[in-house]
């Protein structure tokens, strides 16, 4: 069905089957209803606390026991988060927030331990640049700007090997 077959369908219901329609979706879909529950209650600072303890905890996991948990270091973590808020509407600074924060906490596991996976740093570089593109699309670059050279200098202090490209990002967008 197109949008214009959907548009048309529904402007021949009357209020009480649109009404009954919206209700359906709402109970059938969690999506839906996520969509819904965020709209009428927009609880951005406890859904970025949320999101915020679960990217830390990817790279400084929490104890259950005496035995140390490894970190699992997985950017998909953040990466699903920033794909919800999105779909969600959440506020592009609190969407650039998350963005840069997932690469500061791995810069802060990297400066406390060796990290010997190539992928982590590509995936940060990776990470590095999404959040410069979604910060420049939604024109909120300059607010960030501190964190991004914060985030760049941390590369070159901490000898990434890919530091010079993460230098090159933001030298294009430098004034």
């Amino acid at each position: 069905m197109s949008k214009r077959d959907l548009k048309k369908y529904l402007t021949e219901l009357n209020k009480v089957q649109l009404e009954e329609q919206v209700i359906e979706l709402y109970e059938k879909f969690s999506v839906v209803k996520t969509y819904y529950d965020f709209v009428f209650n927009p609880k951005e600072a406890s859904l970025l606390q949320e999101c915020k303890l679960k990217i830390s905890n990817e790279y400084f996991p929490k104890r259950t026991t005496t035995k140390e948990k490894k970190p699992k270091m997985r950017r998909s973590v953040a990466q699903k988060y920033i794909k919800h808020f999105i779909l969600l509407g959440v506020d592009p600074f609190v969407i650039g927030d998350v963005m840069l924060y997932a690469i500061e906490i791995a810069q802060a596991l990297s400066s406390e331990r060796i990290v010997k996976q190539e992928m982590f740093f590509k995936s940060m570089l990776n990470s590095f640049e999404q959040a410069i593109k979604f910060l420049i699309a939604n024109g909120i670059l300059e607010d960030f700007m501190p964190r991004i050279l914060k985030i760049n200098n941390e590369t070159i202090q901490q000898n990434w090997y890919n530091a010079i490209e993460f230098n090159a990002v933001v030298e294009r967008f430098e004034y």
